[in-house]
């Protein structure tokens, strides 16, 4: 799918429709010392197997796309969440 490089959306800190530019949304590195990394590192060490069922076969075959659109004026950033794409290409 195509999805033009600017897009023309309402800004919640301008309260008005500014130009915005999109791009896609990219995860961080997961943080090995969160509370819930922590958690399952434990729950995963020693004897007694895995805490979850392994996935042995992937269920769905494309993601989800998040764009990431920025105001022009103000440099505000929101998400908008995509629908199911094979490929998205940003013109």
């Amino acid at each position: 799918m195509n999805v033009p490089r600017q897009i023309s959306t309402y800004c919640p800190r301008c309260k008005t429709h500014t130009e915005h530019t999109v791009s896609l949304y990219k995860e961080g590195k997961r943080r090995a010392l969160a509370r819930g990394e922590r958690h399952h590192k434990r729950e995963r060490k020693g004897y007694g197997g895995q805490k979850y069922p392994m996935l042995r076969r992937k269920a769905k075959t494309t993601k989800k796309q998040t764009l990431k659109l920025r105001c022009k004026e103000c440099g505000y950033i929101l998400h908008r969440k995509g629908i199911r794409l094979r490929r998205i290409t940003i013109e």
